[in-house]
């Protein structure tokens, strides 16, 4: 977890195979533990052909099935088919702006909202964008980007940078 919150968590991410990653990711942790989710992330990554989006668009029934049973993922049939969707979502945002990442940042100007918590009761779960961002999303075909789903993955992925003030990760 340390190592996933200093060189990681945060850090503005352009990078469109990292955003599906961390947009499957945030999904399956609905109602899980984020330690749950890292302990699974590289089983996740061999199962869902390195969370390319062009391949996990393409599943079918077997191997929907196969993930299912595989024990080294959440086997939540919802969140495995919502890998699915989500990954033909993707691909549609991708073509229509160029990327998923030209998508995402235009949300904030291409500049990541550094807000300055001073304890972890300051922060929030969601908030006005996240909001915005998630009901655009499901728009566009996406599922499990709830409000507070969408917040983590703006967090993960650097477009907010909740590093407490005094964090040694602190970026902004």
């Amino acid at each position: 977890m340390r190592s996933y919150h200093d060189d990681e968590w945060g850090v503005p991410s352009h990078d469109d195979l990292h955003l599906f990653e961390m947009l499957v990711l945030e999904g399956a942790q609905a109602g899980l533990s984020w330690s749950t989710i890292l302990a699974k992330r590289e089983n996740y990554r061999r199962v869902f052909d390195g969370f390319d989006p062009e391949r996990v668009a393409h599943y079918d029934e077997a191997k929907l099935a196969s993930l299912l049973e595989d024990p080294g993922i959440v086997r939540n049939r919802l969140k495995v088919r919502s890998a699915v969707s989500n990954a033909r979502a993707f691909l549609a945002v991708r073509d229509d702006h160029g990327s998923f990442a030209d998508y995402l940042w235009a949300w904030v100007d291409g500049a990541p909202v550094v807000n300055h918590p001073r304890s972890m009761a300051e922060l929030p779960a969601t908030s006005e964008l996240s909001d915005r961002l998630g009901k655009d999303l499901k728009r566009l075909g996406f599922s499990f980007v709830g409000s507070t789903i969408v917040y983590a993955f703006l967090e993960a992925v650097g477009v907010v940078d909740d590093h407490l003030v005094g964090c040694p990760a602190k970026l902004g």
